[in-house]
């Protein structure tokens, strides 16, 4: 019996020595599961700081084109040598010596009444009062015409200078047409003519006069500006030659006129045969273009002449 139990406690006693350490194991892994979570968690890996976000270049969409240097100093300086807005351009001077500024003049000419300016829709003036004024056309001036007339007439001015061109448009009553009236605005004179087929007819004459240092009206003639350009050799020059191509035309239209007189006489006088055109009328057609040769070289002539004139006594 006691040889039994001795293995027994031997073996009783090498079970309890290995159960220790596997006790005292087990208690310490329940401590630690009884211990706070943080202390038995691995540190988790921290995620990396967000990259900062990248600047978006500017939409080019609407920024303006930069420019060089030399085109925006150029900009700034028409920019700065530019006229200011206009609030007057136009000038009324009256008789009295009166100046009146206004931005747009209108001509009223009535029914009944007499003609007067208009400025800005507001002022009013009679023509009779007015010495000149401006307007969208053109300079004017109120003058007396030369001659016998004492009545004042609107001239506009053509050409400024010592020798100043300015001129008048009149309508004439040109007579009735055949066919009755129409209302049709076709002319039978060409350039300046204007009515209608069997309606009142009217051809538009421009009278042209001159002034030499603002002085008074004189008509534009050849003996008129060969006193006002006595002074100045050339165009004095020019004037002489423009008189001899008014006097081929004078002469060619007197030519014409006999030839083609002689020519009908000669024709209406043949008993035989019947009348039948002579060639004497033939012959004087010609002649007849002569003088249209001749007035454009001599108006040509005066104008080249006032120019210089202009151009020599500045």
């Amino acid at each position: 019996m006691l040889s039994i139990s001795l293995p027994f406690a031997r073996m009783t006693s090498r079970f309890l020595l290995l159960a220790f350490p596997l006790a005292l194991c087990s208690s310490s892994a329940l401590l630690a599961q009884d211990a706070p979570r943080e202390l038995n968690t691995r540190p988790q890996p921290t995620a990396p700081a967000p990259a900062p976000a990248r600047a978006t270049p500017p939409s080019t969409l609407n920024t303006p084109p930069v420019l060089p240097d030399s085109v925006r100093v150029e900009q700034q300086r028409r920019r700065a040598a530019a006229p200011p807005v206009e609030t007057t351009r136009f000038a009324v001077g009256l008789k009295d010596g009166r100046v009146f500024q206004a931005y747009d003049v209108e001509t009223k000419q009535p029914i009944f009444g007499k003609a007067f300016l208009l400025l800005d829709g507001q002022q009013r003036f009679d023509l009779n009062t007015v010495s000149y004024y401006d307007d969208e056309t053109g300079h004017y001036v109120r003058t007396v015409l030369p001659g016998r007339s004492t009545r004042e007439a609107t001239l506009r001015r053509d050409r400024v200078g010592r020798i100043s061109l300015y001129s008048i448009t009149n309508n004439q009553y040109a007579g009735n047409g055949p066919y009755g009236y129409s209302p049709y605005g076709y002319g039978r004179y060409g350039n300046g003519g204007f009515g209608g087929f069997g309606g009142p007819m009217y051809r538009t004459t421009k009278t042209e006069y001159f002034s030499k240092d603002n002085g008074p009206i004189e008509d534009l003639n050849l003996r008129n500006l060969t006193i006002a350009t006595s002074d100045f050799a050339a165009s004095r020059g020019l004037l002489e030659q423009a008189r001899k191509y008014q006097t081929y035309s004078t002469l060619s239209y007197v030519a014409a006129g006999g030839l083609v007189a002689a020519g009908l006489f000669s024709s209406f006088g043949r008993s035989n045969g019947g009348p039948s055109i002579s060639p004497l009328v033939y012959a004087g057609m010609p002649l007849l273009i002569v003088p249209l040769i001749m007035q454009g070289k001599q108006q040509r002539n005066i104008r080249q002449a006032i120019t210089l004139y202009n151009r020599g006594n500045n």
